[in-house]
């Protein structure tokens, strides 16, 4: 009699690598830093189109507002979801109802708006992560070719910082600003980044980031050599820019 090949295993879902205490200092930085850049914008710059298709600035700012609102409430989340999941679900689905919920308000708006929340979202962020961070996500993320599942830690801790991160220079690259860039705040993000790249590609590499938030990594011998800025690393792994090699691993952002 021939036993039953044993089912498939799930593989763990991805957990954040940073600590708590790094994982929210980060995230309240990020979103004083957001928000200093959107003080910042003349009118003009609120319509400017921005590397996301279909948005510009004031759109991106909305996304950012609606998120910080969604972790800064746990009714709110469920709201949104239940939104999202009547327009199709998924990240896509999520972040239209963000920016639709948002749309009667000019840039103004958005910011103080943003300046309400911003504190709450950073201490909702940190609540949820504390009781419920070791929880899977229900649905399985996709991020380009991707297809995995996160701790909800991952999310509140990493990703959801990412993302406002990653807007930032979004809006600077629309507006023609340069973005504050710092090795405490903005190198410690990256060498997150890195970290987590180079788990993904399991390969042998050589990286030199230039820049305040870069540095330089390796890991065994006869890998792949690469050195560019680090904002333009960041940019490759999260899908804005094209890369072949070891920079077509992708990381969500």
């Amino acid at each position: 009699m021939t036993a039953p090949a044993p089912a498939p295993t799930r593989p763990r879902p991805r957990s954040a690598t940073l600590d708590r205490a790094t994982a929210y200092r980060l995230a309240a930085t990020e979103y004083e830093r957001m928000l200093a850049l959107l003080r910042d914008l003349d009118p003009a710059d609120w319509s400017r189109p921005t590397d996301c298709p279909g948005w510009d600035v004031r759109a991106m700012a909305a996304h950012v507002l609606g998120m910080a609102e969604m972790a800064a409430s746990v009714r709110e989340m469920a709201r949104q979801n239940r939104l999202a999941g009547k327009a199709g679900g998924g990240i896509d689905a999520l972040t239209g109802v963000q920016v639709r919920a948002h749309a009667d308000q000019d840039g103004p708006a958005i910011v103080a708006a943003l300046e309400a929340t911003a504190p709450r979202a950073v201490r909702g962020r940190r609540r949820l992560s504390r009781v419920a961070g070791r929880a899977t996500l229900p649905e399985e993320q996709v991020n380009g070719a991707i297809r995995e599942y996160w701790r909800i830690g991952f999310l509140l801790d990493v990703v959801l910082t990412r993302d406002v991160w990653m807007h930032r220079i979004d809006v600077c690259r629309a507006s023609g600003r340069e973005p504050e860039l710092t090795p405490g705040h903005d190198g410690v993000l990256v060498a997150d980044v890195v970290a987590e790249w180079a788990q993904r590609h399991g390969r042998p590499y050589g990286l030199s980031l230039t820049g305040p938030a870069g540095g330089q990594w390796s890991s065994g011998t006869g890998g792949e050599r690469l050195e560019l800025d680090a904002v333009e690393f960041c940019r490759v792994l999260s899908g804005r820019g094209s890369g072949s090699g070891l920079l077509g691993q992708l990381v969500p952002f």
